[in-house]
């Protein structure tokens, strides 16, 4: 059974992009999966809420892709969530439109992955920073899955690390799309690449 992927890309300097643009470009040609750029489709703000619910109803996975901004998304997913997951359709009584649905951040940082920790220089893991979203996806009744994430963003491209990145970002949205992903089981990682290392895809499954 396969599954339909949602990519909301967000990247508000996307000239100086040297990771995501490659990630969301790439993602667009995959079958299965629907990449949408907000910056692009909503350049003043003005969020179409009916069309994005609809998105949100025809896709059973829902993947925010950002680089992390003070510790958060860029502005416009904020505002995106503010607007599209109103009461009634994404929470509350009759608010079940997502109930089921996985979700998780793809999601790029400049810091080196052991600043990320208690003792590191931001002093939370990057699974604490994005509470508020696990909390979001929570509340909405999605599954929430731990961020694909690639650190040390600012010196990937010199250290040749962005195609290997690529490469695995290629085989998780086709095992997504296959739905070859146990989310049961990868639902408490740190990070769902430590899923992905202990668990290799196997290519011939996801054609």
């Amino acid at each position: 059974m396969s599954q339909k992927v949602l990519v909301l890309f967000a990247h508000p300097s996307q000239h100086r992009s040297e990771v995501n643009q490659p990630l969301f470009e790439l993602a667009k040609q995959i079958d299965g999966v629907t990449a949408i750029d907000l910056y692009a489709e909503y350049p003043t703000f003005n969020i179409n809420i009916d069309r994005e619910q609809q998105r949100l109803v025809d896709h059973d996975v829902i993947i925010f892709q950002f680089p992390l901004y003070w510790y958060s998304t860029p502005a416009i997913l904020k505002e995106w969530q503010d607007l599209v997951l109103e009461y009634s359709f994404a929470y509350g009584p009759d608010g079940n439109a997502l109930t089921g649905k996985a979700f998780f951040c793809s999601l790029t940082a400049g810091g080196k992955a052991d600043a990320y920790h208690a003792d590191g220089y931001n002093h939370f893991t990057i699974r604490q920073l994005l509470y508020p979203l696990e909390q979001m996806a929570s509340l909405t009744g999605m599954l929430y899955l731990p961020p694909f994430a690639l650190f040390g963003s600012r010196t990937a491209q010199e250290e040749k690390r962005i195609d290997s990145h690529l490469a695995t970002w290629r085989d998780l949205l086709q095992r997504l799309v296959a739905d070859k992903i146990e989310l049961d089981v990868a639902a408490p990682a740190e990070k769902l690449n430590h899923y992905l290392e202990a668990n290799p895809i196997n290519t011939a499954e996801v054609k």
